[in-house]
């Protein structure tokens, strides 16, 4: 049996089998440790995802949290927002409380986003329930108005002098929001 190779099937043969060391060299020195490190950066790239997925989900109860909270309190917001007009203030009471005096008291407070007002006031009543209507206006008012106890009141024959002291909470003007 006489068996002789065409230099072209030994050349083809030859570079076959270059080529297949080749890929099995390429595999084994480059394809499969970068395969472990893909793994492992994969593995590492879920994890981030899931802590980001994570931050995500709270991010959006907060902000649904912080809309239905700003739905409840519009109409705080609103009063926070709106600056006290003393003159207004006075023109609006003027019906329920006669002789209506309201002085700004000027403390040294840390928070300046307060001012003080001491409000004098006589009244013709024989009871103090105009005192307490005055007070259900001034809740449902526009202003952020805390009126502080005790309320003096003081009785000379019809008539009953009440003061008292209430603190009027507005935005200063540096730090008014839109």
């Amino acid at each position: 049996m006489n068996f002789r190779l065409n230099y072209r099937t030994f050349y083809v043969i030859l570079l076959s089998l270059l080529l297949m060391v080749s890929i099995i060299a390429f595999s084994t020195f480059a394809l499969i440790p970068k395969g472990k490190e893909y793994r492992s950066l994969r593995l590492e790239n879920k994890k981030e995802q899931a802590v980001i997925d994570t931050a995500h989900e709270d991010h959006d109860l907060t902000e649904e949290k912080l809309k239905k909270l700003e739905e409840k309190n519009k109409d705080t917001i609103k009063a926070y927002r709106t600056v006290f007009n003393p003159e207004k203030f006075m023109r609006l009471n003027r019906t329920q409380l006669q002789d209506l005096f309201l002085t700004e008291i000027h403390l040294t407070d840390q928070n300046k986003s307060f001012k003080v007002y001491e409000v004098n006031a006589t009244t013709k009543i024989t009871s103090p329930e105009v005192f307490y209507q005055f007070l259900e206006k001034v809740n449902h008012s526009g202003w952020i108005i805390g009126v502080h106890f005790p309320v003096h009141f003081e009785r000379d024959k019809d008539l009953i002098r009440l003061s008292f002291t209430m603190k009027v909470h507005h935005v200063s003007e540096g730090k008014e929001e839109k």
